[in-house]
């Protein structure tokens, strides 16, 4: 269908999903608290990739190392993750949304903006959740707004199984005292930069003046995130299908790297595993990234623009390492990452040149 301008989005999230795939594997563990990560064992370093309500419960959230959730929850069962699985839930949830149709814009695994041109979007919301419970046994979550911004930010009002509307109309009521982190984009390395300026609720934002804005952030940036503030934004749905801007990967070392041999050999690894995700697409590196963390626990991140294109192994390798010459000797490492960006194909869609996650 293409990209189309809606009178409403709605934004469509599986709720606790990747344990809810589990728990339709295993209902037995139903109403236990249920944590997702890693290869499921807590002594390994890994992360909560995502838990049920009643491990949230406790305090688990995703992102946290596996280690502190089993200390929250002792008695909660640990499953590893299983990409294959969720792959395929997630492609019957797509399947199922496009069978109302009409616009949908797949954000990931689990979450999908929906336009809507009606005059019920709530009636329509309600038909969304039946559809996907009926194709796949699992529940969502829909936000309805006038913009994308809205509607992703209502899902969460709307959370566990339910609908909530969030337009200009309410906005500042449902969001002017809330802190800017509450905003989907706002991290917090970008709320206390902008609470350096007396900006500390949305409201604020919303009101800030351009000029602060731009000269903390930039004129692209600055400027963006004042219509954040005010929920402005784009209410365009577009299906055409998204194109990786560049290939990553990472390892956690159950042991941390000591020498820079060991750093060397992981990186050659890790740089060969990105090139063969470019190669299968057919494309050209213009760029190498390198992630490094330290222990216990600080990362640093380095990039690099190649001089030409290129689908070499050893010359991407070879840029790799040269940034690793700009690492901390003596350091230990826990994590390395390699990212492998592509040029893009002729009228591809890059998703990643927005801001925030998705289009906005």
């Amino acid at each position: 269908m293409g990209a189309r301008r809606f009178r409403w989005v709605l934004h469509v999230d599986l709720d606790q999903f990747l344990a809810a795939v589990e728990l339709l594997r295993r209902p037995e563990l139903a109403g236990r608290p249920v944590i997702v990560g890693g290869r499921g064992d807590p002594t390994e370093r890994a992360v909560v990739s995502t838990a049920s309500y009643e491990a949230r419960a406790y305090g688990v959230r995703s992102g946290m190392p596996l280690r502190v959730a089993a200390r929250k929850v002792p008695d909660a069962v640990i499953l590893p993750v299983d990409h294959p699985v969720y792959e395929a839930a997630s492609a019957q949830v797509m399947a199922a949304l496009r069978r109302l149709g009409t616009v949908v814009e797949v954000l990931g695994w689990d979450e999908a903006f929906l336009g809507y041109d009606g005059e019920a979007p709530e009636e329509f919301a309600h038909a969304v959740q039946r559809a996907v419970l009926d194709a796949t046994d699992l529940r969502c979550s829909v936000g309805i707004g006038d913009t994308k911004v809205r509607a992703k930010i209502a899902t969460g009002f709307g959370k566990p199984a339910g609908v909530y509307r969030l337009t200009a109309e309410n906005w500042f009521e449902v969001m002017g005292e809330r802190p800017t982190a509450d905003l989907w984009g706002v991290g917090s390395r970008v709320s206390r930069r902008l609470a350096a300026h007396g900006i500390d609720t949305v409201a604020q934002l919303a009101a800030a003046d351009d000029a602060v804005l731009v000269g903390e952030l930039g004129p692209r940036m600055g400027a963006w995130y004042g219509e954040l503030g005010r929920g402005e934004g784009s209410a365009v749905v577009d299906d055409t299908p998204w194109v990786a801007r560049g290939h990553s990967r990472e390892t956690t070392y159950q042991r941390n790297l000591t020498t820079a041999d060991q750093v060397t050999a992981a990186l050659r690894e890790l740089a060969a595993q990105a090139h063969a995700d470019t190669e299968a697409e057919g494309r050209a590196v213009f760029r190498v990234g390198l992630k490094v963390r330290y222990a216990p626990f600080f990362t640093r991140t380095l990039s690099r623009k190649l001089p030409a294109p290129t689908r070499s192994l050893e010359e991407v390798t070879a840029a790799v390492l040269d940034l690793a010459a700009g690492l901390e000797p003596g350091r230990e490492v826990r994590l390395l990452g390699v990212r492998a960006e592509m040029v893009m194909p002729e009228g591809g869609t890059d998703a990643q040149t927005t801001p925030v996650r998705g289009r906005i």
